[in-house]
């Protein structure tokens, strides 16, 4: 028999939050990347809380994680009506924790700075600016360089609590020891 562990999820309050912060990220990282409404690539991605991840998807430690499944055309027999489909999974278990842990640190803002992140590797996937399978080092280059990014693209908006979050990630945007800066 497997042992089930519990992990807590946002009440229904929160998730008014996190929806809101899912809605003001994907207008950021659209305006950002100067995507217009035909380029968004909402069919090709989704965005779920603990309560609708399988038991796959959900992970200790990271406060989302993002996962690449293969979408097919309705309809499509042929190769090439497949795409990439990303899931980003949000942890809530990991994120209420860490607000716990660190008081001034809020979820409105805390759950701004981790969907406009995701969605920036998400843009950076699916303009082959990055490869989804890239190994550790590049992983690490690849997360200071979308840090800098989230930061460049949330540093304008003004929303109580922001500047205690990007402090709080302010050590991804320095260098990596061993890892070469890379813009």
């Amino acid at each position: 028999m497997k042992n089930t562990v519990v992990q807590r999820t946002f009440n229904n309050t929160e998730l008014i939050v996190v929806n809101n912060m899912v809605a003001m990220a994907e207008e950021l990282v659209s305006n950002y990347f100067k995507m217009s409404a035909s380029q968004w690539l909402r069919p090709r991605f989704d965005v779920k809380t603990l309560a609708d991840l399988s038991e796959g998807e959900i992970v200790n430690g990271p406060f989302a994680q993002i996962i690449r499944y293969e979408g097919k055309l309705k309809g499509g027999i042929l190769g090439s009506s497949t795409y990439d489909f990303y899931k980003i999974c949000i942890q809530d278990h990991a994120i209420l924790s860490t607000l716990d842990e660190e008081p001034e640190l809020t979820l409105s803002p805390f759950t701004l700075y981790i969907v406009t992140h995701e969605l920036v590797h998400i843009v950076r996937f699916s303009r082959f600016l990055q490869n989804f399978k890239a190994s550790h080092a590049e992983k690490l280059a690849e997360e200071q360089r979308v840090h800098t990014i989230t930061h460049a693209i949330l540093e304008p908006v003004s929303t109580p609590g922001l500047d205690t979050v990007l402090d709080f990630y302010a050590i991804w945007r320095s260098p990596i020891d061993g890892i070469k800066s890379i813009s």
